[in-house]
């Protein structure tokens, strides 16, 4: 039976509740990581409390949890489930308060921390690549809600994966406000082109990835020419080889976009490159 950590207690899975009243709930307010673990280990913890920590401040929220605290309480919930390899949702709420939108009349803020397993895509599409639309919905605009909160509304993603859904594709392709490439609904994304790997920058308006960030050091440490780039339609369209990163997918090749095949139309060998050396780094 798993553990589900809530405000710095452990619950069993069905015992694992918090008020109907909280802010989280009625209008989305809150922030939260997805993390994984591997071999036991946690993969850059640092790097998601701090993004966590940035996201949480962005919108006002309090953590009452300092950074080593909030650590410390990942690592023991992993435990206390005996996860050798899985995933970590780590939560935070504004906390229970009244019906309206005013955050000062919320008190206590939830940390939850779940931990589980996820698997994304089988295995036939980190062989065989997979295949993404381009979605009408655009990515929020950085000064309505800035892309780089992770934030516990998004409806923004949803809407656009719901199109890609009824596309027939697993993932879809969002572009910002400009109608340049942001990210996918839930990954950040990567072309090649003439063996110089490419991905949008931050003001693009994406979250900005831990494993983006693990994939560009390790095309650096390989001698592949890496840049963060304005990106449109047109260099997924003409790349040589396209690929998504994120905590739950990894590294995963994408072999068509709005129908159009990417290269040869299977997964290249940069991509097959940077995934196998993301493994090692997270088996190490």
């Amino acid at each position: 039976m798993s553990k589900v950590y809530i405000g710095g207690k452990l619950y069993d899975k069905a015992d694992a509740k918090i008020s109907v009243f909280d802010h989280g709930l009625l209008y989305g307010d809150g922030v939260f990581e997805g993390i994984r673990v591997y071999s036991g280990k946690v993969f850059r913890l640092p790097e998601h409390i701090d993004r966590l920590y940035d996201s949480a401040r962005a919108i006002h929220l309090e953590i009452p949890l300092s950074r080593e605290q909030m650590a410390e309480a990942v690592v023991s919930t992993v435990r206390a489930n005996g996860k050798k390899d899985g995933y970590i949702r780590l939560v935070v709420t504004r906390g229970a308060g009244t019906l309206g939108l005013d955050p000062r009349k919320t008190s206590d803020p939830q940390v939850i921390i779940i931990v589980d397993d996820i698997a994304l895509y089988p295995q036939e599409l980190y062989d065989n690549g997979l295949e993404i639309v381009t979605a009408a919905t655009i990515r929020n605009h950085p000064n309505a809600v800035n892309p780089r909160i992770k934030s516990l509304n998004y409806l923004n993603n949803i809407l656009a994966k719901i199109e890609g859904i009824r596309a027939g594709c697993l993932e879809a392709l969002m572009l910002n406000h400009k109608g340049e490439v942001a990210e996918c609904t839930g990954d950040n994304v990567f072309v090649v082109k003439h063996g110089i790997l490419r991905t949008p920058p931050t003001d693009a308006g994406i979250l900005e990835g831990v494993t983006r960030n693990a994939v560009l050091e390790l095309a650096r440490a390989a001698g592949i020419p890496a840049q963060e780039m304005t990106l449109t339609r047109h260099d997924v369209y003409t790349a040589d080889e396209c690929f998504l990163t994120g905590t739950a997918a990894e590294v995963i090749p994408v072999v068509k976009c709005d129908g159009r095949p990417i290269g040869n139309g299977k997964p290249g060998p940069v991509t097959r490159q940077l995934r196998e050396r993301f493994q090692q780094l997270v088996r190490q």
